[in-house]
């Protein structure tokens, strides 16, 4: 974009000394023409901008001129960077790689020392994240109805929605949208959306509420539960639920205590430390539990005689 450009120029004459158009063409992939054209807009934009024919010339802002950047100190700028920088772990494009650039060129003398924040968005599925992401940022710029597979625990459908926001909550990405068969604002996991594509179809801006973020929204509790671990395993559950979810007991065992959201969910996790937990409460999970390791146990006495 233009804009882009006249601020990139303003960066590298902010920067350095002295240039010239054939660098600058070169540097932004445009013509020297391009480059006069972007020179004389600077101008009259009021940069009192100089430019010298023949050797030694080239194109300088006049000595005396600087513009104020001390709203952004340098941990600001490391700041901004390292959002830019997460941002690119999950973008399908170099658009965020090209602002650091830009950013970081116009400001090497404003971000000293060495990145302290590293963030990477990104998971497992970077090669289908990315896409998505890209796909839905467009649909909501350009105000475009959204269409996808969707798959829940009630059943999957195709579901049709006008997106608002791309949003990262807990290590996942949701889309905040108006749903149409719903007829209501809704959170969508990305990760549970396939075959996602951009309509020609227009829809008008609603009033739209900020989506409800809350770990009580996302992962509603309701379910006590007890459990008791070995030792060995303490590190998961510190990981997962923090230092305070336990209390070590006389035999060494770790008593867990805490709220979860899914039936379902709290099974199969549970099944995930196999003979290191026991479900103690609540009482029907624990006995859907011996059902299905009686159930496993039947597979595998069935897998050893084959």
């Amino acid at each position: 974009m233009k804009i882009d450009r006249l601020i990139g120029i303003l960066s590298v004459l902010l920067r350095e000394e002295k240039t010239t158009a054939p660098e600058l063409a070169k540097r932004f992939e445009v013509s020297k023409r391009t480059i006069n054209r972007d020179i004389e807009d600077l101008c009259r934009a009021g940069i009192p901008i100089r430019t010298m024919q023949g050797v030694g010339g080239g194109i300088s802002i006049m000595e005396g001129y600087r513009m104020d950047r001390t709203l952004l100190t340098s941990k600001d700028m490391q700041m901004i960077l390292a959002g830019l920088r997460s941002l690119d772990s999950v973008s399908g494009s170099r658009y965020y790689g090209q602002l650091m650039e830009k950013i970081s060129a116009g400001s090497s003398e404003f971000v000293s020392g060495r990145d302290s924040i590293l963030i990477d968005l990104s998971s497992w599925y970077r090669d289908t994240l990315a896409p998505k992401i890209e796909t839905i940022q467009s649909a909501i710029e350009n105000r475009h109805l959204l269409t996808f597979k969707y798959y829940s625990q009630t059943g999957d459908g195709t579901r049709r929605i006008e997106p608002y926001y791309v949003v990262f909550k807990w290590s996942s990405w949701y889309v905040w949208g108006w749903c149409l068969k719903r007829k209501d604002f809704r959170l969508f996991k990305l990760n549970r959306m396939d075959k996602v594509r951009e309509l020609d179809s227009e829809f008008s801006c609603r009033n739209v509420p900020a989506p409800d973020l809350s770990t009580e929204k996302l992962f509603p509790g309701g379910i006590k539960v007890k459990a008791l671990f070995t030792k060995d395993v303490k590190w998961r559950l510190v990981e997962e639920f923090g230092p305070e979810c336990f209390e070590e007991q006389d035999d060494g065992r770790l008593l867990f205590t805490a709220d979860y959201t899914d039936m379902e969910n709290l099974i199969t996790w549970i099944l995930t430390f196999g003979d290191k937990a026991e479900l103690l409460e609540p009482k029907q999970a624990r006995k859907k539990m011996a059902e299905i390791i009686g159930n496993m146990n039947n597979v595998y006495k069935e897998a050893g005689k084959k």
